[in-house]
């Protein structure tokens, strides 16, 4: 039995890295205690990719080498709308915005107008694919995430206001990356923090992205080149 892929639904998950040089901090916030997916967990921000997504003009595309990784096991044409999913609700669940200065060309977008109203278009260039996960089999929903890994010097607004965020994710705030295991978060979640320290102050996108693809059959741990990692 194979994957039914109607049941799961493309997602975008960022996670915006401070201070990596430093003392890195990633922007985490906590989901609802009524949410279906993932009650009260701290995440980061993210979600599904909507249909519009496709059709969203960016002011500059993912990088080469990323896009490229989006595409491998998967619909070669879906990486730009994860690039525009992954801001799109960065935007909605923290008020930060990922673009660069501009006047949009034609209608805007319902989803988008409040991200418009700034005087940005989306800036996809400093985005960096660093993991992907399909949610295993019999949770009440399932995703095939895409994380991207972000630098907060590219974010165009202030790091510390949140004011324009939805009411999503509560308690939003910088975690320090030696203190985020700390908190209550999804197992998917801490295996990506993982992989986020150990990039922490490498500036280059990733040319070997983990994968882990769960279907009804087995639950594989791969790197996205079509290398499966040993047990």
């Amino acid at each position: 039995m194979t994957i039914d892929k109607s049941q799961i639904r493309n997602a975008a998950t960022v996670i915006v890295l401070r201070d990596r040089h430093t003392a890195p901090r990633i922007l985490m916030g906590q989901r609802g205690a009524k949410a279906v997916f993932m009650p009260n967990k701290f995440v980061f921000p993210g979600g599904a990719v909507d249909v519009g997504d496709a059709n969203i003009a960016l002011a500059a595309p993912l990088p080469a080498t990323c896009a490229a990784r989006l595409a491998e096991d998967a619909d070669p044409t879906l990486a730009h709308a994860i690039a525009v999913a992954a801001i799109r609700e960065l935007w909605e669940e923290t008020g930060l915005i990922l673009g660069q200065h501009g006047t949009w060309s034609g209608a805007v977008p319902d989803d988008w107008k409040t991200f418009a109203a700034t005087g940005h278009l989306p800036h996809a260039a400093a985005l960096q694919f660093v993991f992907r996960a399909i949610t295993p089999p019999g949770r009440p929903r399932r995703f095939d995430a895409r994380f991207l890994l972000v630098d907060a010097d590219a974010i165009a607004s202030d790091l510390d206001n949140f004011d324009a965020a939805c009411d999503e994710l509560s308690h939003l705030q910088w975690v320090s990356l030696s203190e985020a295991r700390q908190f209550d978060m999804p197992f998917i979640t801490e295996v990506v923090l993982a992989e986020v320290e150990a990039r922490a102050r490498d500036m280059d996108p990733p040319t070997s992205v983990p994968f882990f693809k769960n279907n009804d059959e087995e639950s594989l741990f791969m790197r996205l080149r079509g290398v499966q990692m040993p047990d």
